[in-house]
């Protein structure tokens, strides 16, 4: 007789804590950049296009930023990425140094014992994220809606900065990516996540963290970078769609929808299940997975 946890999942009777690590062997999923800058290090396309108008030589300062749902949506938004510049190399730049003037202003403004007045000696850069560098990462948005079957997720190649309500993974694995999208992951989620409003509310900590991945031979990791390979190419063919609009599940294209079945199936077949399973027998197999690593 079937015996529903504290999950509502027929599954073993145990609880989720926070996990600071994966449990797995896989790269470390982290939040991005909180801004802490009362908006003084953030441009929206427009104040670029003013910023670069009248200081040409601030382009190289200026990197793409994205949270959530500006990734989700194809949003464009910036920020003044200022890592590393120099004394007369913001003094030449009068415009883009009143901004760093008045984030320090703003800062020592605030409460003493805050985290924005302790980053006033530092008003040219966001607040610190030891995780991050630059390189090739997986952005994962924190909320997403609770119709769309797959949270929108994808690779960050062009140098963007994530935000604070932006995870990412660094890493250009595929294998990792197939697994992210996966209709196993989907379903763990599904289960374990917390809820803003009716939106799922992924966590790191709790999400991720706590998944088991498939003990996946090296034929089986092949067959999911290769799916995984079918999901992205399938979004190619539709340039100008946003995340939003790809993921929707009333506009899905068909070939993007076919090609996210071909990797819930590779994955499902890493994970051993049988190839009628649904989400129930998924979010039980899984758990059956945390019992026994957590033991």
């Amino acid at each position: 007789m079937s015996r529903l946890n504290g999950y509502l999942a027929d599954a073993p009777d145990v609880f989720l804590e926070r996990q600071m690590k994966p449990l797995c062997d896989v790269p470390e999923m982290s939040k991005g950049f909180q801004p802490t800058d009362n908006g003084f290090l953030l441009l929206s396309p427009e104040e670029r296009a003013e910023l670069l108008a009248v200081e040409p030589g601030a382009e190289r300062w200026v990197r793409k930023f994205s949270m959530g749902a500006e990734f989700i949506r194809g949003e464009d938004r910036y920020c003044l990425w200022l890592e590393g510049i120099t004394p007369n190399e913001l003094a030449a730049l009068p415009k883009l140094r009143s901004r760093v003037e008045a984030c320090r202003a703003w800062r020592l403004a605030q409460v003493k014992t805050g985290d924005a007045y302790k980053l006033a000696d530092r008003p040219h850069l966001l607040r610190p994220c030891g995780k991050f560098q630059d390189g090739i990462y997986i952005g994962v948005p924190p909320v997403s809606s609770e119709r769309r079957d797959y949270i929108p997720m994808g690779f960050v190649t062009d140098g963007m900065i994530p935000g604070n309500q932006l995870y990412f993974v660094p890493t250009d694995s595929r294998y990792v990516f197939g697994v992210l999208v996966s209709r196993a992951h989907n379903a763990w989620m599904r289960v374990v996540a917390g809820r803003l409003e009716m939106r799922y509310r992924y966590g790191n900590t709790t999400v991720y963290n706590n998944l088991v991945w498939p003990d996946a031979t090296p034929a089986e990791r092949e067959r999911i970078e290769h799916s995984a390979l079918g999901i992205l190419e399938a979004r190619a063919l539709y340039p100008d769609a946003s995340l939003a609009t790809l993921y929707d599940p009333d506009l899905m294209p068909a070939e993007l929808r076919e090609a996210h079945l071909e990797n819930d199936r590779a994955v499902e077949a890493a994970y051993g299940l049988s190839s009628d399973s649904d989400e129930a027998d998924i979010v039980s197999h899984l758990f059956a997975l945390y019992a026994a690593k957590t033991r």
